[in-house]
């Protein structure tokens, strides 16, 4: 999951389409949404801003759009929450948000006027262009690990003289295919780069730190789930042998077979609902400590957990069999008086 992460922030979305300046991805826009299994594609300037003396990478969004082809997590931003600053960003033309570095460096505040220096297309030269802080951005798709600048397109374009979209974010059905099919399209504008998640994410994966725990991970889960089963079959029949004469009893006395399934149906649910309720609450808590102790390790971090539901019914349904079978196993043994049992003390 963290290696996808990763690969979707680098490559900024499931394809990803690079132009420059000069040659930008923005002109292909209506042939790449034109194509089969494309579901959405957003234009994307990225340009350069000197904050002082310092050239940072600044990207030019449509806040309202950026979500359709991106996946917008809330630990991108300082305030954990994607949607409530992309809509500031939007209400404030001249808007930008900044990352963590810039506002320790210049001491910002929310709503201090800032001015970059961009570079004007008209005569190439940078200019002062105000701007105003609205927020703080930790990390964005394609953005560099340090410090970088998000600013609403529209005010971009009209500083700089020019509309140029250098990138465009594709979310398509089947990214291989999809990315395979624009570069086939494409080929004939050769200063336009197309790259796919899986590509990304392969090479992220080659790494010498990327260890797959996929294969260890599931003989961990197949060594639970032969546990928990064992565990319910324990508790639940030897509640069953401890009651052995009680059941004997109630045989005698004339008790049905229905009605002693009734017994021990209810007793193994009441067994199994309490065990499983017990361990789905021991087990989120881990599970929450976990993900909050090491949530510093990752970047971004998670926002939430990753339930495996597949599995979970797996296992309650496992636990369902063997309660089961314990269950129609005493009520056949237990289907006429035992006398020996009788005379237990």
């Amino acid at each position: 999951e963290q290696a996808r992460v990763d690969a979707e922030l680098s490559n900024g979305a499931d394809v990803n389409v690079t132009g420059a300046t000069a040659n930008p991805a923005g002109v292909a826009l209506q042939t790449i949404l034109k194509r089969p299994g494309v579901l959405a594609a957003v234009p994307m300037m990225h340009r350069y801003a000197y904050v002082g003396a310092d050239l940072q990478d600044l990207f030019g969004i449509d806040p309202g759009s950026i979500g359709h082809a991106v996946t917008m997590a809330n630990a991108y931003f300082a305030n954990g929450d994607a949607k409530a600053t992309l809509a500031k960003l939007g209400a404030t033309p001249d808007g930008v948000l900044v990352s963590v570095e810039t506002v320790n460096d210049f001491q910002l505040h929310q709503g201090d006027a800032i001015n970059l220096r961009l570079q004007s297309a008209a005569d190439h030269q940078y200019h002062v262009v105000p701007f105003t802080f609205v927020g703080i951005v930790r990390e964005f798709p394609t953005a560099p690990k340090d410090s970088f600048l998000v600013a609403n397109a529209a005010y971009v374009a009209g500083a700089t003289a020019s509309d140029a979209r250098e990138v465009v974010l594709v979310r398509a059905s089947d990214p291989a295919a999809t990315a395979r099919d624009l570069k086939s399209v494409l080929a004939s504008n050769p200063a336009l780069k197309v790259t796919a998640l899986g590509e990304v994410r392969s090479l992220i994966s080659s790494s010498l730190t990327a260890v797959s725990l996929s294969a260890l991970t599931k003989v961990e889960l197949a060594f639970g789930l032969m546990l928990i089963g064992a565990a319910a079959g324990l508790v639940v029949g030897l509640g069953f042998a401890e009651r052995h004469r009680t059941f004997a009893i109630l045989t005698a006395l004339g008790a049905s077979a229905s009605q002693l399934g009734a017994f021990l149906r209810s007793e193994a649910a009441l067994v199994a609902i309490g065990g499983l309720t017990f361990g789905i609450a021991t087990g989120l808590a881990i599970a929450w400590m976990l993900v909050s102790l090491l949530a510093g390790v990752f970047d971004p971090p998670p926002e939430t957990l990753i339930f495996p539901f597949g599995y979970l019914a797996v296992v309650m349904a496992g636990v369902a069999i063997v309660a089961a079978t314990v269950v129609i196993a005493f009520q056949r043994a237990h289907a006429r008086a035992d006398a020996a049992a009788l005379r237990l003390e």
